[in-house]
Parts: C-alpha cells; structure tokens; sequence
C-alpha cells in the first residue's frame, strides 16, 4: 500500500482498500495537489523546457501506466477529476510481492510482509522501509516521481540522513517557507478492511475488521526512523 503514499509529495490523498485471505487486495485512491506545490511544479517545468500551457502535474493515464508495470500489480485505472486531481481503483495481485525488488548478492527483498491467520497463529501485515528500500521503490514506481522527489531533495529519493527539521529548512532556503508548510502539513489517510477481526495496529486506530490511520508525508518523505507498520488479525 505505501506505494501509493509516496508519489503524491505535498497534496491531499486518501486511500481505502481490502486486503483478501489470498493475499490480494483492492485499494481506491483519491489525491489532489496543493497551489504552492502546483506554483513549485511549473517553475520546474520552465526551467526544464517542457512547460506547457494548461500542464496536468497528476496525470492520471501516466501514473496508471507507472503502477500497472511495477510488481504485484494487476491493474490500475487512476483518472483524471481535475487538472491536479486523480482518482481510481487499483488491485494488487499479491500484497507481498508489491513494488518486490532485487539487491546485488541479497536476492529478492519485499517491503510488505503478509501471513495469514492459522488455527494456531493470528494473521499479520507489515510494512518496513527506510533509506534504503526507499529510492529502489521509487525507481519501480516512475522514474519522473524518483525525479521530482530529488528536486524537493526528499531523503527517500536521495537517500541522505537528514533530520525533519533540517529537511525542513533546507526546503524553505531553497524553494521557501510556504512549501516546507504544505510538506509538514501534508498527510495520507488510510482505511484497510483485513481479513479477519483486527486485534491490534502500531498506528492509528481500529475497529471490526477496518484499521485506520493518518501518517504525515513528512515521515515518509524525511524516513528519519525506519517506517514501521503492523496490522494483527484472527
């Protein structure tokens, strides 16, 4: 599911889904662009060349193509709701093997660790990722996503250790103080239905079978502390 966080870097997302007994799962996702964030954007865009008039910065179709490539994914279908605005459905063949990717002398590495319940053991979903898993993610995701988190000089695209606050400030001495207050304020709301009757998570909130959560960007951006997440069922 962290997947979908990550490229949406300072705007308003929401995302709920179900996880299957199988292991797949089905996520909607629904996620907007901030002004200033809108204003940053085009002025990479002219520095670059390639601005263009009525440019889209969430282009639903391209970022549907993206996450339909990346591992574990079976379909995605995100569209366009305005300009800077997409929505749509995604369905994950295997949550484990979502955005799985592969080191030199380590094999294969998940970031997503799902077991399902047993008569004699409860069902567990987790999500690690740290400074490490972060820029190999990004690079399965969209090479333009890994780009444009480098130019916001995000640590999880750059892999440089940097504190929150000091990420911070070196957003507001370059791109100024009005960004680096969309970023600190951003965050993602999480809805997941599991399997079975969730009995604890390390963050956010539960209920039935539903755990919800909302995590700030800047602790996925920044990953000053690995990312931890975990979800218990029977």
């Amino acid at each position: 599911m962290l997947f979908s966080f990550v490229v949406f870097a300072s705007c308003s997302a929401q995302i709920n889904g179900s996880i299957k007994a199988n292991g797949q799962a089905e996520l909607y996702i629904s996620a907007s662009l901030e002004p200033r964030i809108i204003s940053l954007l085009g002025r990479f865009a002219e520095a670059s060349g390639t601005a263009q008039p009525e440019t889209s910065f969430l282009d639903g179709p391209d970022i549907s193509a993206s996450f339909a490539k990346a591992p574990g994914v079976a379909f995605a279908l995100l569209k366009n709701v305005s300009k800077n605005a997409i929505e749509g459905p995604v369905t994950i063949s295997q949550i484990q093997d979502l955005l799985k990717y592969e080191t030199n002398g380590s094999g294969v590495k998940h970031f997503i660790h799902f077991v399902q319940q047993s008569p004699s053991a409860p069902g567990r979903c987790s999500i690690n990722l740290d400074l490490e898993s972060g820029p190999e993610l990004l690079a399965l995701i969209s090479p333009d996503i890994s780009d444009y988190l480098s130019a916001l000089m995000a640590p999880i695209a750059t892999g440089e250790r940097l504190s929150k606050s000091e990420y911070l400030l070196l957003v507001a001495s370059v791109y100024g103080k009005g960004i680096a207050d969309e970023i600190s304020k951003a965050a993602v709301k999480i809805a997941v239905d599991f399997p079975g009757q969730v009995q604890s998570v390390s963050k956010g909130s539960f209920s039935g079978k539903k755990a919800e959560c909302s995590i700030p960007l800047l602790e996925i951006l920044v990953l000053e502390q690995p990312f931890n997440y975990e979800a218990v069922w029977k």
